[in-house]
């Protein structure tokens, strides 16, 4: 196994430049995701890694090897795909062997690898099935089983349990989770699904428009977001966010007029208050009058709008609530769970 080193990696298109100074050290056996919108170059950033695009500017190194020249095949890395990429006149046999067959390995190797493989993720019983046969999850097993065989120092994994329905989506992400423990190796997953990036990474990197927003642990996103797109991409449901002016007794000026404390500047800021942060409390200066409930069982979504305004507000309250719509809510929230940023630049002040 080995670690994953990028080093100010950019890429163009003719004048157009989509990622911008990408940075980062993944160790060895860890498991990272690269999380963000569509369109925000995560998979691109992924495929530069896998040699299947040119880079533009900057370094890929797997261990202490630059393999900014060297051909997909031969940096020692394989790649899940979000369509499985099975060849469908193959036996599933026949796929996971397929690459291990064209680089020499011998007969009773393959079949020890294709079997161990199949062990681990339970598909012995598929081995002579054609992909057609195989279900969603089955064929995305096929897929890592053939990841698996070749023994890579680096695995990236580029949004594949998007084609499956989401219980079987849940399912597979800890599959995924257990398979990389157990075979301790580098891997780098690339989702747009900021739970699927919580759930899966000992480290994620945010990209927005090909820019790293923040790169550390889930808990360090979710505590003490870098900025205001972090802080409303990471969290579900998102958090919400208010205008305010701080005061210079250390007050905050609500963009109702309401007045509470904590403010850590002086002049306009951004409030970010997570649903789950606010606290019921009948006197509570924070009040959203309620237009829509979802139940969940666990607990109740309030989803309504900041009295005084149309600005609109969700808080997660514990257990089933029964509340009329128009009615008024008031809610507490701790002064170290209050989140600020700068108006201007959106970074956490």
């Amino acid at each position: 196994m080995a670690s994953l080193t990028l080093k100010d990696l950019y890429k163009s298109y003719g004048n157009t430049e989509v990622l911008h100074g990408i940075s980062g050290e993944i160790q060895d056996g860890e498991f990272v995701v690269i999380v963000g919108p569509s369109g925000c170059g995560k998979s691109t950033l992924l495929r530069m890694i896998a040699g299947l695009e040119i880079i533009s500017a900057g370094e890929v190194y797997i261990g202490d090897r630059k393999v900014n020249d060297l051909e997909p095949a031969d940096r020692d890395i394989a790649m899940v795909f979000q369509n499985y990429a099975l060849y469908p006149h193959m036996s599933v046999r026949q796929n996971m062997a397929y690459g291990l067959k064209i680089r020499g390995i011998s007969k009773k190797e393959i079949n020890r690898r294709v079997e161990e493989a199949a062990d681990i993720l339970e598909i012995r019983e598929y081995l002579d099935r054609k992909p057609r046969q195989l279900s969603g999850g089955q064929r995305q097993r096929v897929a890592m089983g053939r990841a698996i065989v070749r023994e890579p120092e680096v695995f990236l994994f580029d949004e594949p349990l998007s084609n499956l329905d989401a219980k079987l989506r849940v399912q597979m992400r800890l599959e995924i989770r257990k398979l990389q423990q157990r075979l301790g190796v580098t891997a780098v997953y690339v989702t747009h699904d900021q739970v699927e990036a919580m759930t899966l990474g000992d480290r994620l990197m945010v990209l927005n428009a090909g820019y790293v927003e923040q790169f550390g642990t889930p808990l360090e996103l979710y505590e003490r977001p870098a900025s205001l797109f972090v802080a409303g991409f990471i969290g579900s449901p998102a958090m919400n966010f208010l205008e305010a002016k701080g005061q210079p007794d250390g007050m905050l000026q609500l963009e109702n007029g309401v007045v509470i404390s904590g403010a850590k500047s002086e002049g306009p800021v951004t409030l970010g208050m997570r649903p789950e942060h606010l606290i019921e409390d009948t006197e509570g200066p924070i009040r959203i009058e309620v237009s829509v409930l979802e139940q969940l069982g666990a607990n109740t979504l309030i989803h309504g709008t900041l009295e005084g305004t149309e600005r609109e507000m969700v808080a997660s309250l514990p257990g089933i609530h029964q509340l009329e719509p128009g009615r008024v809510l008031g809610f507490l929230i701790r002064p170290d769970e209050l989140h600020q940023f700068d108006s201007k630049t959106g970074k956490r002040l």
